[in-house]
């Protein structure tokens, strides 16, 4: 089928509501229909290396796919080792929406030719003239298909619909900008230049469900009470380096210790978590450096894309104070000019003062993120004005965990819950991760099982 035939569609899911899985399957079948045999996902940097994961769990046709991640010749040769990859299979290349429009890297997509991108969180290409925007247009006119996926395809303005839909079909609204913006804005303002409303909004949402299906949470009666999520980030080389050899270091010093206790085990996995959270705590100071911000750009994207997005509220879990801290200080700044407010409940903060403090989160239609410690905020709160919380790092206690979990799954929650685990991948985030599953309390088992968290 010839290119810019216009084969575009819209998964505008609800985040939960499946529509990785939905385009996973919508590219399986294409391909053993023999309609397409390259694929290119184009998604946020936090998610990146979750596509390869959900394709090898949920793919039952033959496919081999890879992560772009690290420098740009990396990513070029590994383009180049899917072009040359000789078995029959599906070919998937998955790219942050960053990396699409830099030099040699945008040859390359084009020179692969991709039959189907998949645009992940596709509100990225909101901005009409962006450099970004307009390259995944000219690589959405080679392609054959197209698929944009997100909860949130209009953000803050009507608008941000038409460069979404410039890529996937640009004969619903048009390739010219400035003339969907006169049909749809009403301008005002300073030379007329501000749009200060919109007219016939429901003729623009019927075009654009004319090529799309929406699913919200609350039709998706099909969902379980709880969903769990796990959102993968990586240390960068020199920071694994480090983790690696901190590790090794753990693992000789216990080795030649003269006995083992959980304390001794469990100071140093702490390190080892504030390391997979970006923080180095060097031997000659007590206060953690920040020297890795993975997990705060992948927090800072699922802020930018749930909360400033779709208009929900969050709750975000951290184990540690400079944790809690820096995630303050990264919201402050999103929130800059937003109107939106943000509250937080540590171990310094007075028992009297939390009260009115989680009120505000309840009840201010502005107060759109409470940040806590696990310990402190993870008991005994009600905090049902959101259906969705953040899990940043978590603690070894089992029953703590339980408990944060019913901070929003209780009586008055009318909703999905929908839980978000930040996990650096190759670190013991995921070991956490893994005995907190099977309910159990790590305090209780390092001893035995000291070896298997330092090897």
């Amino acid at each position: 089928m010839a290119a810019n035939t216009n084969k575009g569609f819209g998964l505008l899911f609800e985040m939960g509501c499946g529509k990785t899985r939905t385009a996973i399957a919508i590219a399986g079948a294409a391909y053993e229909k023999g309609a397409i045999q390259r694929v290119l996902v184009i998604a946020p940097t936090s998610v990146v290396s979750v596509w390869p994961k959900e394709i090898a769990e949920v793919a039952d046709f033959k496919v081999t796919c890879k992560a772009l991640l690290g420098t740009k010749q990396q990513r070029i040769r590994m383009i180049e080792d899917l072009q040359a990859f000789p078995f029959k299979a599906l070919k998937v290349a998955v790219i942050n929406y960053e990396s699409t429009w830099r030099d040699g890297l945008f040859e390359k997509l084009q020179e692969y030719d991709a039959d189907l991108i998949i645009c992940d969180e596709s509100q990225r290409i909101k901005t009409h003239d962006a450099e970004q925007s307009k390259a995944i247009h000219k690589l959405g006119d080679q392609a054959r298909y197209k698929l944009i996926l997100s909860g949130t395809p209009v953000q803050n303005d009507a608008i941000d619909i038409w460069s979404q839909y410039r890529f996937l079909d640009a004969s619903i609204f048009g390739r010219n900008f400035y003339q969907f913006r006169n049909r749809y804005a009403i301008m005002g303002g300073f030379n007329r230049k501000q749009i200060v409303g919109y007219k016939d909004l429901d003729g623009l949402i019927r075009k654009e469900h004319s090529i799309a299906f929406r699913i919200t949470k609350e039709e998706a009666i099909d969902l379980p009470e709880q969903t769990f999520i796990k959102r993968k980030v990586q240390l960068g080389k020199k920071e694994k380096d480090l983790y690696n050899q901190i590790k090794r270091s753990s693992y000789a010093e216990l080795s030649n210790g003269d006995k083992i206790t959980a304390t001794t085990v469990l100071t140093r996995l702490l390190r080892l978590q504030q390391l997979a959270g970006g923080f180095l705590v060097t031997d000659d100071s007590d206060k953690p450096e920040l020297v890795n911000t993975a997990k705060l750009d992948a927090l800072q994207d699922i802020i930018e894309d749930y909360v400033l997005g779709a208009g929900k509220k969050l709750v975000i879990f951290a184990r540690f104070i400079p944790e809690v801290t820096a995630i303050m200080k990264m919201i402050d700044k999103t929130f800059q000019k937003t109107g939106k407010k943000q509250v937080a409940i540590y171990g310094a903060i007075k028992k009297e003062d939390r009260g009115p403090i989680i009120k505000q989160f309840q009840e201010d239609p502005d107060t759109v993120i409470i940040v806590g410690q696990i310990d402190t905020l993870g008991v005994g709160v009600t905090l049902t004005a959101a259906d969705t919380c953040v899990y940043y790092s978590k603690n070894f206690n089992y029953a703590t965990y339980e408990q944060s979990l019913s901070r929003i799954h209780r009586i008055g929650q009318r909703n999905t819950c929908t839980y978000i685990d930040l996990e650096t991948e190759g670190t013991v985030d995921e070991m956490i991760g893994k005995a907190l599953a099977r309910k159990e309390d790590m305090a209780k088992t390092v001893v035995d099982d000291w070896r298997a968290y330092f090897e």
